[in-house]
């Protein structure tokens, strides 16, 4: 089919305006980037912070993990990242599996029970109780455990094994294969993209942990990275004294840099999950 006069401008119209988008979602991120690396000199010179500075520098970075926390909240950040989405994980497919079965004896009780906690819950000061009464406060646990199992996430997970065929699970079981056999060995495989995705999902909220560390501990040896990095955009003053010039680290300079500590990571991670989005894998798995 031969493309028209009118379906090429069609085309460089959406061109031109995805061109314009992608550019206001990547400018900020490069002017963060050039204030993390841009010299106090360089500020000096130029009146302010320009995009694409004509020097760089790692003083901020440097201070940033020899004279804060940063270093410590980083492992911490990781920590709950990392052994908190698998607890996650884990936790939604255990509860999100038996509830997908139609056999399952008390099935729509438990799902009104799961469905009611998403429209109601105890509160913020009966949660902070449960979690003191349990002994929770000041350990990372607090920042992993209440959280463990999230409803929505739970009722995505049912829906795709549900969509699972049917015809699967006869033959498995057919051969002798019991529950959690069927569970190990053939849905989690074929439940790839939902589970990276929810583990995505988790995996950035964790990384985010800022309100359950400020609620539940009080040990700043045991902050996350974003109380950290919270922290240092609240202070006011220059962190650096003026001995040299070139080695003089402006505070926003300092911030930008945390910023970019704080956010590098998850960005880095996404591409290469984001490719197990994309759903369809079970085409074709059933023949005949």
């Amino acid at each position: 089919m031969v493309s028209g006069r009118a379906d090429k401008l069609t085309d460089y119209a959406v061109y031109f305006i995805l061109a314009c988008i992608g550019f206001i979602a990547v400018f900020p991120l490069l002017f963060v980037v050039s204030v993390s690396l841009t010299p106090y000199t360089e500020v000096l010179k130029n009146g302010g912070y320009v995009l694409i500075p004509r020097s760089v520098t790692l003083n901020a970075y440097h201070y940033l993990f020899t004279r804060t926390g940063i270093p410590r909240s980083f492992g911490v950040t990781i920590f709950l990242a990392t052994v908190g989405t698998l607890i996650n994980l884990a936790g939604i497919t255990s509860v999100a599996y038996p509830l997908s079965r139609k056999n399952l004896p008390g099935r729509s009780l438990f799902l009104l029970y799961i469905l009611f906690t998403m429209l109601f819950s105890g509160g913020l000061v009966p949660t902070y109780l449960i979690v003191k009464q349990v002994g929770l406060l000041n350990t990372v646990w607090a920042m992993i455990i209440p959280g463990a199992i999230a409803t929505f996430h739970v009722l995505i997970m049912k829906s795709f094994f549900e969509n699972l065929p049917n015809e699967l699970f006869e033959s498995a079981r057919i051969d002798g294969a019991k529950e959690i056999v069927l569970l190990a060995r053939m849905v989690l495989p074929l439940s790839v993209p939902v589970m990276l995705t929810i583990g995505l999902f988790n995996m950035v909220n964790y990384w985010n942990t800022f309100f359950s560390a400020i609620m539940y501990v009080t040990n700043r040896e045991l902050h996350p990275l974003q109380v950290i990095v919270r922290n240092l955009l609240l202070e006011a003053n220059q962190v650096d004294e003026i001995v040299n010039v070139d080695d003089f680290v402006p505070m926003v300079t300092m911030n930008m840099a945390a910023v970019v500590i704080a956010s590098l990571p998850m960005i880095i991670v996404y591409p290469f999950i984001q490719k197990h989005f994309v759903k369809g894998m079970l085409i074709g798995a059933i023949k005949g």
